[in-house]
């Protein structure tokens, strides 16, 4: 798996490797504030827990530390190849049903239906059992608290700013090609304009996690 999300990293055409059609602007790294900064950085969604993990880093700075507000900020990445992949992540609730990336990724309702919206985008307390799925564990009624939370809106607002890689993102196009749901440049065109607000299109994944080394973004791998 580690190699998929290597190879999400290159763009393939005609065997050569290519740039991505992206400015290369590091300007999204000014939008993360604060003297505490950290980027998390997930290629498989894992039913959402890397959402967990932003929100217990800004809620302990806050409640534990006294960290006033702006003075946390994170960074999550969207990438990856396969069902695993976090970039379903980026999208609306529109191309979820389109696309049916709750049946792709293998995402249910607690009825066992597939998801047809991005419920990391706004989950609520009834989607509480993906996260049980993932750590393996009987329903914990306290973690349903935490569920709106960890939405991407809400790690947003409270500042925290997403990414999806370019060069992932035209790879994982191909493969819905590859899985009958069109034609790769179309597919593209219309994932891209039903991006979630405030999520930045970075050329190469393994380019931007340097780059926010270099301004003094922690790093920590999920």
């Amino acid at each position: 798996m580690a190699g998929a999300a290597a190879a999400a990293s290159v763009s393939i055409v005609g065997g050569a490797a290519v740039a991505a059609p992206e400015s290369g602007s590091d300007d999204w790294i000014k939008e993360v504030k604060g003297t505490h900064r950290c980027l998390f950085d997930f290629p498989q969604h894992r039913n959402g827990m890397p959402l967990l993990h932003i929100l217990n880093y800004l809620n302990t700075y806050s409640a534990a530390y006294k960290v006033g507000p702006g003075q946390a900020g994170a960074v999550g990445t969207f990438y990856g190849m396969g069902n695993q992949s976090s970039i379903p992540f980026a999208f609306n609730d529109a191309m979820w049903a389109k696309y049916q990336l709750g049946e792709y990724t293998g995402l249910r309702d607690a009825a066992g239906k597939a998801y047809t919206r991005n419920v990391f985008y706004r989950p609520t307390k009834d989607d509480l059992h993906l996260l049980m799925q993932a750590i393996q564990s009987p329903t914990i009624p306290a973690f349903a608290e935490a569920m709106p939370g960890l939405g991407i809106e809400s790690l947003q607002k409270m500042g925290t700013k997403f990414l999806l890689c370019a060069n992932a993102f035209d790879g994982w196009c191909m493969e819905l090609e590859a899985r009958g749901k069109g034609k790769a440049p179309d597919i593209e065109k219309e994932l891209h304009a039903n991006l979630l607000p405030g999520v930045t299109i970075v050329p190469a994944m393994v380019i931007a996690i340097e780059k926010a080394q270099a301004a003094g973004i922690r790093y920590n791998r999920q």
